[in-house]
């Protein structure tokens, strides 16, 4: 209810007001809902959605502990159902890695002491081709436009197009190769992840930023 009465409001702000407004980390079907009837009425807002929001329940708190709790919470599979149509629709523009990684240390206290987040950006191209384009809910350039080119475009940056003259900032990605996600691999100083172990589809190969290649899978 704290998600979706906000959502709620800032849906009627961005009515009212004429102002373009982002739903960061959706994680409520019945958010999905507001968005989605806000913009058919002529709002001018965005939404985003996490690549664990997408992919996990609440029964993986019971399997992982403090490796699941995040803000927002995960919620139930209907819930999740829910998001994927919303991405599948374009009701859902964005999607975000929500990086936040943190020590095992941290992450070892109780469930109420240990901090929210996971480690994103080391999953999230997987994720997002094993559970949205390899099931045919989004296309590999649907996929392109929710991670890079929406972004750049709502932020106001030239950036999120391979156009000649545009800055080089490029990732080369793999999508047939399948592999186990292993922590133990991350370039992230963060291990903080529920898909260790998990079997995914999409690896990236070359990260190429500035024209600089700044990471090369080994």
């Amino acid at each position: 209810i704290a998600e979706e009465s906000l959502v709620a409001r800032d849906c009627m702000l961005a009515l009212k007001s004429g102002a373009d407004v982002v739903i960061q980390h959706i994680s409520s079907g019945i958010s999905v809902d507001l968005v989605r009837t806000y913009k058919k009425m002529g709002a001018k807002l965005h939404a985003e959605a996490t690549p664990h929001h997408f992919t996990l329940t609440e029964d993986a708190v019971l399997e992982h502990g403090t490796l699941a709790k995040m803000n927002p919470p995960l919620r139930t599979e209907k819930d999740r159902q829910a998001i994927i149509q919303g991405l599948a629709d374009g009701t859902i523009d964005l999607i975000a890695t929500d990086h936040a990684p943190h020590s095992e240390e941290e992450k070892r206290r109780s469930f109420t002491a240990a901090p929210f987040g996971i480690v994103g950006l080391e999953t999230a191209v997987p994720l997002t081709i094993s559970e949205l384009v390899e099931k045919e809910y989004l296309t590999p350039m649907q996929m392109a436009e929710k991670m890079s080119y929406n972004p750049a475009k709502i932020l106001g940056l030239d950036k999120g197009s391979l156009a000649e003259g545009k800055i080089a900032d490029v990732v080369i990605i793999d999508p047939n190769e399948e592999y186990v996600i292993d922590k133990n691999t991350f370039a992230s100083k963060g291990r903080n992840t529920p898909f260790h172990g998990r079997t995914v589809r999409g690896k990236v190969k070359v990260t190429i930023c500035d024209g600089k290649v700044v990471y090369k899978d080994k």
